[in-house]
């Protein structure tokens, strides 16, 4: 694997379907499938793999439509992302409706939070529940300090509505590429607002707050909101298809409009959090998380194929399934002869000299390197 720093993403070099034996490939889960599936060559995950199980973790679309000629680059990238996805996965579990549609994809979050953060939320509520003052401090965000992770929308509210919110003290976490003009941006405010390094969010600095705010859109199932969640606090965050899932939890509050982001955020700071029932701890949980996934993904032994009608019934007869079936084989074939050549894939935005693994990489996934 390497790190392309054109797309801020990991990108896989090489076949990687040869790290895993034919006796051992029953069921794989492609985390990201269009980063395992833009530039794959070699053999089909399809071929090697009973069963095939996309998870889409991030909204590429929003991302890309933020930057130079987005829109274009998102309307070929929507369609690159469905093509790869349909021939190499079997199925595809979307975390949100933030993410684009693909073919023989189901919404459902599958993902849960570290456990020691339900055990501070556990805390809180045992410190509630004997009266105890359990959060000290006010409003608080943490993420990656780049514009496009929120922070351009919560400056924006806060610049704008300075007046209404007056008497909000404001902290930020984070560390990125866009820290400093963070920074700069939030200094200028006639606010109470602080810029910090980013930190674990389960560090006890965090423990004490009581309002996280987070009105980012360009997120899937934002990490950070569900973490909030389990330690017990509020949360103020947009009403947008990638907090479908919080939307349960009576401490998730969702604003549509500036005016209610206000109004919600002041009410925010004058109240007290609403200890989590047993239930709704339980949906952060992984285990609840593995659950969901296990249902959706349809992971079961298949079941015995159809019977086709027989020589003399199949006259003049075509049979949709195997059309499809050629169809996408031969969509397939395409994509392994394209990603197959080293100018293509680098016209395409691979990594260069990405098609074999290099000797360091043979060695520690002990190969043999090519050539030898």
């Amino acid at each position: 694997m390497q790190f392309s720093t054109e797309k801020r993403s990991i990108l896989p070099v090489g076949d990687i379907t040869e790290t895993i034996s034919d006796e051992k490939a029953d069921i794989a889960v492609l985390e990201e499938p269009e980063h395992l599936t833009w530039y794959h060559h070699g053999r089909r995950w399809k071929k090697k793999f009973r069963k095939v199980i996309g998870v889409v973790h991030t909204n590429y679309l929003e991302y890309v439509k933020r930057e130079k000629n987005g829109y274009i680059q998102a309307f070929l990238l929507k369609h690159i992302n469905s093509w790869v996805t349909d021939i190499y996965c079997h199925k595809v579990i979307r975390l949100s409706g933030a993410t684009q549609e693909v073919p023989r994809s189901v919404i459902c979050n599958v993902h849960g939070v570290n456990p020691k953060f339900i055990e501070i939320g556990k805390l809180k509520h045992q410190q509630i529940s004997q009266r105890e003052q359990s959060f000290f401090k006010g409003a608080y965000y943490i993420g990656k300090m780049v514009w496009s992770k929120g922070y351009t929308e919560l400056l924006h509210l806060l610049q704008k509505h300075q007046k209404e919110l007056s008497g909000l003290k404001m902290e930020l976490y984070g560390s990125g590429e866009d820290s400093d003009e963070v920074k700069a941006s939030a200094e200028k405010l006639n606010l109470d607002v602080r810029v910090y390094p980013g930190r674990d969010h389960a560090d006890s600095i965090f423990h004490d707050y009581k309002v996280f705010i987070n009105p980012s859109t360009t997120d899937v199932v934002c990490t950070t909101t569900a973490e909030a969640l389990a330690m017990g606090k509020i949360v103020i965050c947009a009403n947008h298809p990638s907090n479908e899932f919080f939307k349960r939890f009576p401490n998730c509050h969702m604003y549509s409009t500036e005016k209610e982001f206000v109004r919600l955020t002041m009410k925010a700071l004058s109240e007290e959090p609403i200890p989590l029932t047993e239930e709704l701890r339980h949906e952060l949980s992984w285990e609840a998380a593995t659950e969901r996934f296990v249902r959706v993904a349809e992971i079961a032994p298949a079941t015995p194929a159809k019977q086709h009608p027989s020589t003399s019934q199949r006259f003049m007869y075509i049979n949709p399934d195997e059309l499809k079936k050629n169809m996408e084989e031969a969509s397939a074939f395409f994509h392994n002869t394209i990603s197959g050549f080293e100018a293509a894939r680098c016209v395409f935005g691979a990594i260069p000299n990405s098609l074999q693994p290099d000797e360091q990489q043979c060695k520690e996934l002990g190969w043999r390197p090519q050539g030898l």
